[in-house]
């Protein structure tokens, strides 16, 4: 996924990504420190890559959910209401049962981040973590944000824009294997798409239920559209996309 502007970005990495923050006026460097924190405080309890994070201390069966900090319950108890909401499609529980909160911790990560630059001050930003973006208001020039979806079979072009609304904010997440592989746990053998993009008024909303449609199916981008105010590009493996109103044309 791509974002189109003109401001020069704050970019440093986290969670295995790199994340890209540009704002009207600049980022304000009071800002650029805690932009950081915001993602490494939860990446620092939640990687399953760190041994030494309250995760990998869940995972290994070291410490019982019930034991754990109120901060991870609290995660947890988000995941398994969004795996309720969406049928099961997003989940919590790895195939083996060990508990990953890594579909939901990085949209919680870019939701503080603009909270972040909210409290600084800034009148509009955006922000591009790995592909995922927020945005909020509009560009420097006060042209809408425009966010590329890069097409899955070629990494190079791109599939299809998005023009985010210039007031409030806008979320847009994308889900699919051709960077990753097969990392999302499909319900039982549909692997109907390949790539999903979603749009939403929060990145949060945006990335669960990317990585739900892109878990089950047709069936849950169905219910997608009926219970959720989303727009949905999803694209199948045999060549096929699926586009809710705003990516056609």
């Amino acid at each position: 996924m791509m974002t189109h502007v003109d401001a020069a970005p704050y970019v440093f990495e986290a969670m295995g990504t790199v994340v890209s923050v540009t704002a009207a006026g600049g980022v304000p460097d009071a800002a650029r420190r805690d932009l950081a924190a915001a993602f490494e405080e939860l990446e620092e309890r939640f990687s399953t890559y760190r041994p030494g994070s309250e995760a990998s201390a869940v995972a290994r069966r070291e410490l019982l959910l019930r034991r754990a900090s109120p901060e991870f319950r609290a995660v947890y108890d988000q995941a398994i209401e969004w795996r309720r909401l969406t049928d099961g499609a997003f989940t919590p529980h790895r195939p083996d049962g060990v508990i990953d909160l890594s579909g939901i911790v990085k949209a919680l990560a870019i939701a503080a981040a603009g909270d972040v630059l909210d409290a600084a001050g800034a009148a509009s930003w955006c922000i591009n973590a790995g592909g995922d973006v927020l945005t909020s208001g509009a560009q420097p020039d006060g042209r809408p944000w425009v966010i590329g979806i890069v097409d899955p079979d070629d990494r190079t072009a791109l599939l299809s824009q998005y023009a985010a609304p210039t007031s409030g904010r806008c979320a847009v997440a994308t889900s699919g294997t051709a960077e990753r592989g097969e990392h999302v746990w499909r319900v039982g053998a549909d692997a109907t798409f390949h790539q999903v993009s979603v749009v939403a008024s929060d990145i949060v909303t945006a990335d669960v239920l990317a990585t739900a449609i892109l878990a089950g199916g047709p069936d849950a981008l169905r219910r997608a559209e009926d219970r959720w105010p989303v727009e949905v590009l999803a694209c199948a493996t045999d060549g096929r996309c699926w586009a809710t109103p705003a990516f056609r044309g």
